[in-house]
């Protein structure tokens, strides 16, 4: 299929942020409505599954500020080459992909320059400032695709794309020593069930401290060393912790969880206002706060292949595409077991 096919082809099927708000609002309408043909460096993608993502979430709800009317959110997207724009070269009709968050970046200025274009101020982002995975098809620049195995399950495959690579991410910000370690999750949803399994793989002992008895189950199930509730002290002095939960009150937690020098990274691209802070009680001591920003491709590409070397296990709730809105509505209720996916339907 070329793009002069799809430029022809009846509209898609895609779900749109068309009123933010809370979920009871239904801020989501489902539209007859599909991508323009991909330009040039461009692939069309028919999405095969998409990951539910918290930041959709936070898009839906108006939590993130809407970059523009009527986007599409997910950047989750697993999904099969149909259509190559001019110049494209990477990619070819028939290749597996992934669409991730990331989508632009400048390239020239410093922060591109030094390996760090997750903090160039001129990244744009998939399902925030161009349409994303909730839909039949999306377009994608081929450099900010990532290749897939054809042979892999797309919906275990999805939660990857954003889930695992920004719990990579925030891994590497946390300063987990390189062997050993100890490890604190707080909250336990899609990207901190794939990011404890990476530590687990290190040799980390992981203390996993969510208000999900579900969750617990599963963090034991995948060897945690302990599961508690979410303000619960872990048995041991913490040399990393990670905060995934969107709730600002639990930074101190986590902070006074911490042994000397360690250090708490905070994965979300949204949070709930940190409240004031005892200096010698949750800082003191050397005791490092971090924030999280998106990805690097190099993050991605890492992560990728540290995944297919440790076979992951991810745990899914899968969705008709269909029913998107009501996948959403369970994400903000705590109703997904593990990583919530669209099929298409």
């Amino acid at each position: 299929m070329n793009a002069d096919t799809a430029r022809t082809r009846r509209a898609d099927r895609s779900w749109v942020v068309a009123r933010p708000g809370p979920m009871e609002s239904r801020p989501l309408d489902l539209v007859q409505r599909g991508p323009s043909p991909p330009g040039p460096g461009e692939v069309l993608v028919r999405v095969e599954a998409c990951g539910v993502c918290r930041t959709d979430l936070h898009l839906a709800e108006g939590d993130l500020a809407p970059h523009r009317a009527n986007t599409v959110p997910g950047h989750e997207v697993v999904g099969e080459v149909e259509a190559v724009g001019p110049r494209s070269t990477r990619f070819a009709p028939g290749d597996r992909v992934g669409i991730a968050w990331l989508r632009h970046t400048c390239g020239r200025c410093r922060y591109c320059r030094s390996g760090a274009e997750n903090l160039c101020p001129a990244s744009r982002y998939t399902g925030w400032d161009a349409d994303g995975g909730f839909a039949d098809r999306a377009v994608v620049p081929e450099d900010y695709a990532y290749a897939l195995p054809a042979s892999a399950d797309a919906e275990r495959l999805a939660p990857l794309l954003c889930a695992g690579i920004i719990g990579y991410r925030a891994l590497l910000r946390a300063d987990l020593p390189p062997t050993g370690g100890r490890l604190g999750i707080y909250g336990f949803g899609a990207s901190a069930h794939l990011t404890a399994q990476v530590a687990l793989a290190r040799g980390a002992s992981v203390h996993v401290m969510t208000r999900s008895e579900q969750a617990r189950r599963l963090a034991l199930e995948l060897g945690a060393a302990s599961a508690g509730d979410t303000r619960a002290a872990p048995p041991e002095p913490l040399d990393s912790a990670i905060v995934f939960a969107p709730v600002g009150d639990i930074v101190p937690v986590a902070l006074a969880a911490l042994d000397r020098s360690g250090t708490l990274a905070v994965a979300g691209i949204h949070m709930t206002d940190i409240p004031p802070l005892d200096y010698q009680r949750h800082l003191f001591h050397e005791r490092t706060l971090r924030s999280v920003t998106a990805n690097t491709r190099h993050d991605g590409v890492e992560f990728l292949r540290l995944a297919a070397e440790i076979d992951l296990r991810v745990t899914t709730t899968p969705y008709p595409m269909s029913h998107a809105d009501r996948a959403l509505a369970d994400l903000a209720a705590d109703r997904v077991h593990g990583a919530a996916v669209l099929i298409p339907d």
